[in-house]
């Protein structure tokens, strides 16, 4: 699959949000409601607040065939999870279409942010993830080479804390 990364601006938003409902859809055909719940992202207005202000501020999608099929949010770290110890580049958003799996296009998108990443002269790339269910997620970013930080937890007003793990990358 042939990728073209482009910066993206508010009027990707949508395209954005059509990718995180995909992907809650997904999670919940399957069971896995711990992560991002069963909402639609695009009907949240806090979620819908975030993607708009990540589009202000290091917002990239992947393009095939002329449509949106990943995005990537970088910037400084978010405001649950402990402060860096030295300058990087935080991973704040990466999804992909789930009809392209299998086409690296989360490695690809990753492959960007390091870029960008040494271009800003910073030498550390770090990303959270959800840490419950079976770890797979986890999995998937030390498989990108990252390895295990610190965990953390989001408390929630309904139910339990949403388990987080960070991960960091040396460049």
């Amino acid at each position: 699959m042939q990728i073209n990364i482009r910066r993206a601006g508010r009027d990707d938003v949508p395209a954005v949000l059509a990718l995180l409902d995909g992907a809650t859809e997904w999670l919940v055909a399957r069971g896995q409601t711990d992560q991002w719940g069963t909402e639609p992202h695009s009907t949240n207005p806090r979620r819908v607040e975030q993607i708009t202000s990540f589009a202000d501020d290091g917002l990239w999608v992947a393009e095939a065939g002329g449509r949106v099929v990943g995005a990537l949010a970088v910037g400084d770290a978010m405001p649950y999870v402990p402060a860096a110890t030295e300058p990087e580049l935080y991973v704040r958003l990466l999804v992909t279409e789930r009809g392209s799996a299998g086409h690296n296009l989360g490695g690809e998108l990753l492959d960007h942010a390091r870029e960008l990443a040494r271009a800003a002269g910073v030498g550390v790339l770090r990303v959270d993830c959800f840490a419950g269910g079976d770890g797979a997620l986890v999995r998937y970013y030390e498989k990108q080479g990252f390895t295990r930080d610190v965990e953390f937890a989001v408390p929630r007003v309904n139910g339990s804390d949403w388990p987080g793990q960070v991960l960091v990358q040396r460049l």
